[in-house]
């Protein structure tokens, strides 16, 4: 016994237990009872209440006082609202300079990691610290003028009231540049941040049309939109979202063609929103949207700016948000989300062709599964005797109902669909394929589900991929349970009831003031809108009218100079 335990003690592992005591207290709340009255800076510059803000956030009142000409001031306000030194990323740089022969304190401020720190080097510090030193400021001109027109000779540069809006620069990847007697500070703006580059659209690939998609950066994003309209009626309008996080936003829209009261009402919902951060366009889309329980989209997301800019000169608002691939544009109706930018790229006869292609397609994928329920459990006398044998022969040693049966295959293809979404790319792309193979024949052999089953999940399958829309794909996804359900409740009758409140609750839809079934209900002026087929290039003339907007005409009657027969130059004459 003493030999087992001896070998037992080499053999056998016994975890030695760890010692750890710790718990997750409820947050106490700091006692800032000293500082939270505190708003004027008279009374936060007091000796006494050096200790009081210490942990304590720094009063909104206390920044939105104006900047004074005492250095020693701004820099305990700046050091309090950034906790320095805690903060690792801030640097506050001191350093003198000499104007009109007097050395004068100053500091700047930014945060490591989101600024050139060559072009801080380069043009504000060397500038302030070397060039100060030559006698070339003139007697008349004040410190500060002397300072902004002559020293710093940076390019994107101007002046700051407040300290709310130094911070709000540094922020957002900016300099503050605080000068001793002076009673206003310098913010200059030198952000630079690793972003991804322009890349090819991966959620909207197309085969004929600009290979450019939308990346994470705003300016990159608007400048994009830019190289494509060269519009100078094109405004962008910038708009802060986020209490704390002051996400930068730009509104953009033609003058001369977008509603005024669409825009208006754009611009006072992304205003009106009270978050403390927000971080992606589609938490904006659901601020911003008129339903949220509605399960088609209002919004129309995507990440090409060649459609963004197709919207906008047909009238559209978009939203663009910093951090965001992918760009909000409004009203949206249920045409939006079955065209593709392609649509415009190809010619006449063949868009029209895939058009009827996906609208068969988007058909199958919500009706088809209801349908074959509602047809072999209520409505067998429409289908061929044929048929009908093979398809009882087919479920002759399945033990489960149709609903049943498709229900489990649904339910199984979106596990697939979800999973190749979320494996990496390489191994994701096979687990469609390989996953639906390898179930389907399984499901089979187990006669877990019949041939024909896997024939009609598969078609449905492939309906669902024709949606253009990945918002509206996940519509019809869901809807599509719904008609199943109601196929195998009453058959035709409860298709054709979820089919009309279908279409009532659409209708009754709104997207920023415009029926979500345009140009469908209410019927709109069929030579305006781009509907189900779409007419030669040459032929739209107008605008979309139900979004009212300022100039209706889009090209002329006559669109191909060419055509007409005095269409010859002089110089041909």
């Amino acid at each position: 016994m003493g030999l087992f335990k001896s070998i037992s003690k080499y053999i056998i592992y016994k975890e030695k237990p760890i010692k750890n005591d710790f718990v997750l207290e409820e947050n106490k709340a700091i006692n800032c009872d000293t500082a939270k009255n505190v708003s004027s800076l008279d009374v936060f510059n007091k000796k006494e209440l050096e200790g009081a803000f210490i942990g304590c956030p720094v009063k909104d009142d206390i920044l939105k006082n104006k900047i004074t000409n005492d250095i020693e001031l701004n820099k305990k306000v700046i050091k309090t609202t950034y906790d320095i030194p805690k903060n690792s990323d801030i640097v506050l740089r001191e350093f003198n300079l000499t104007v009109k022969e007097k050395s004068v304190k100053a500091f700047i401020i930014f945060i490591d990691g989101m600024t050139n720190s060559t072009n801080i080097s380069n043009f504000i510090l060397q500038p302030l610290m070397l060039l100060s030193n030559i006698k070339i400021y003139d007697e008349t001109k004040a410190i500060g003028d002397y300072i902004f027109e002559r020293l710093i000779t940076y390019n994107q540069i101007e002046k700051a009231e407040s300290y709310t809006d130094v911070v709000s620069a540094v922020n957002f990847g900016g300099c503050g540049i605080f000068i001793e007697d002076l009673e206003y500070a310098f913010v200059a703006d030198i952000k630079t941040w690793e972003h991804r580059g322009i890349d090819a659209p991966k959620s909207e690939t197309v085969i004929r049309g600009p290979q450019e998609a939308f990346n994470e950066q705003l300016r990159s994003n608007t400048a994009l939109i830019r190289k494509i309209l060269k519009d100078k009626d094109l405004i962008i309008q910038s708009v802060s979202v986020g209490d704390r996080s002051n996400t930068p936003c730009a509104v953009l829209y033609i003058k001369d063609i977008a509603n005024d009261s669409l825009v208006r009402e754009v611009l006072k919902r992304v205003k009106s929103i009270k978050v403390d951060y927000i971080f992606d366009s589609g938490e904006l889309e659901q601020l911003l949207e008129d339903s949220t329980f509605l399960t088609a989209p209002q919004i129309f997301a995507t990440e090409r700016p060649d459609k963004v800019a197709m919207m906008l000169s047909q009238g559209n608002v978009a939203v663009i948000l910093d951090g965001s691939p992918h760009v909000l544009v409004m009203p949206a109706t249920i045409t939006e989300f079955l065209h593709t930018t392609e649509d415009s790229n190809v010619r006449y006869p063949y868009v029209n062709f895939i058009r009827i292609i996906r609208i068969i397609g988007i058909a199958l994928a919500l009706l088809l599964p209801g349908t074959y329920i509602a047809i072999t459990n209520f409505h067998q006398e429409m289908i061929p005797t044929n048929l009908l044998f093979a398809i009882e022969a087919s479920r002759e040693n399945v033990p489960f109902p149709s609903i049943i049966e498709i229900l489990i295959m649904e339910f199984c293809f979106e596990l697939i669909r979800e999973a190749g979404l979320r494996v990496p790319g390489a191994i994701g792309s096979t687990i469609g394929i390989v996953g639906g193979l390898i179930l389907g024949q399984a499901a089979v052999s187990a006669n877990v589900a019949s041939p024909i089953m896997i024939i009609i999940v598969a078609i449905t399958a492939l309906g669902s991929f024709t949606v253009p829309s990945f918002s509206m794909s996940f519509s019809v996804r869901i809807i599509r349970f719904a008609y199943i359900i109601l196929g195998a409740i009453a058959g035709f009758l409860g298709i054709s009831l979820g089919l009309v409140i279908n279409s009532l609750v659409f209708a009754s839809s709104k997207s920023f003031g415009v029926p979500f079934l345009t140009p469908f209900a209410p019927i709109t002026n069929g030579k305006y809108a781009d509907k189900l087929t779409r007419k030669p290039t040459w032929k739209q003339e107008r605008r979309p009218d139900y979004l009212n907007v300022k100039n209706i005409k889009s090209q002329p009657k006559i669109s191909r100079g060419w055509t007409e027969k005095d269409s010859d130059t002089e110089d041909d004459k």
